[in-house]
């Protein structure tokens, strides 16, 4: 087949069994990996999970597309989706943080930067919280942390084991002290999750920066990364000023902290969702039926 050919069969429709598929609109787009500069179908792409095929680059992805590749299907069950943030220091920059927020909620849909809920992994019951770099870098303002901490609650409650997915800049600026405040909250609740004897596994993607790393990114029994994820507190430039030395070219990479101590595996996302199975079991969970919260 030649190479016009391959093109004009993609764009034409296709079959499933003996039902001829149209193109659905925006068929025929395609995505060019960064690091690698493959040229693939973005079909083909999200098959792979968003996974490069050449190269193994993750692209990011956002928070629906993360739950689907990680809970059973249809078995998320979201848990305060009506908490809303505002703005209690009337804070502006350069615009008006309630403009950043009211951007923020219509261009993804969400009232904040996380999705909590409960779900099944391969029938295995447990919390999960989904952090979305798309709001505001995914920055950790106050309801983030409620609703971070809730779940949390809810989890040491109903003795059930917690993934949480980090994809953040650090603490929301726009909510001063407030933002802040969130570490030890959600710390806090994580050491009862902890004396309760029951398995916390953060996922550290790309980015995973700032008060978050500070905090529950880092409160892990096994900490989980994607490969190649930037991870770590203070900027590259700001330590590199602070300590007047040069640092590696792979600093604050996920293979870095691994050879380092900080990261115990780091897990490819193909293979992600049947790794947590095999440590959920591993670790003694149970398939289960969830109930309503």
């Amino acid at each position: 087949m030649s190479l016009f050919d391959w093109f004009a069969d993609r764009r034409k429709g296709q079959y499933v069994g003996n039902v001829k598929q149209e193109p659905e609109e925006g068929d025929g787009l395609w995505s060019k990996c960064p690091e690698c500069g493959l040229v693939v179908y973005l079909k083909d792409l999200r098959l792979n999970a968003s996974v490069c095929a050449g190269c193994g680059y993750h692209h990011r992805i956002d928070s629906s597309e993360r739950i689907a590749l990680i809970a059973d299907s249809e078995s998320f069950q979201p848990l305060n989706e009506h908490l809303a943030p505002i703005d209690p220091l009337g804070f502006k920059d350069r615009r008006a943080y309630a403009d950043r927020l009211r951007e923020s909620q219509a261009a993804t849909g969400l009232n904040d930067g996380v999705v909590t809920g409960l779900c099944l992994v391969d029938g295995i019951g447990m919390g999960l919280a989904v952090m979305d770099f798309r709001f505001m870098g995914g920055s950790m303002g106050s309801v983030v942390g409620e609703k971070i901490t809730r779940l949390v609650e809810e989890c040491t409650k109903r003795k059930l084991p917690l993934l949480i997915v980090c994809a953040s800049g650090g603490a929301r600026m726009q909510e001063g002290m407030l933002s802040l405040m969130q570490m030890a909250k959600i710390s806090g609740a994580l050491e009862r999750h902890r004396e309760a004897e029951l398995l916390y596994l953060p996922l550290l993607t790309h980015p995973t920066t700032g008060g978050v790393t500070a905090s529950f990114a880092m409160l892990g029994d096994l900490i989980l990364a994607e490969p190649k994820a930037l991870i770590g507190f203070a900027g590259r430039r700001v330590i590199e000023q602070t300590l007047r030395e040069k640092l590696p070219d792979n600093f604050q990479t996920a293979e870095y902290l691994q050879d380092h101590g900080f990261v115990d595996t780091i897990v490819p996302r193909t293979q992600f969702r049947s790794t947590l199975a095999s440590l959920l079991r591993l670790h003694g969970s149970k398939s289960l039926e969830l109930t309503n919260a």
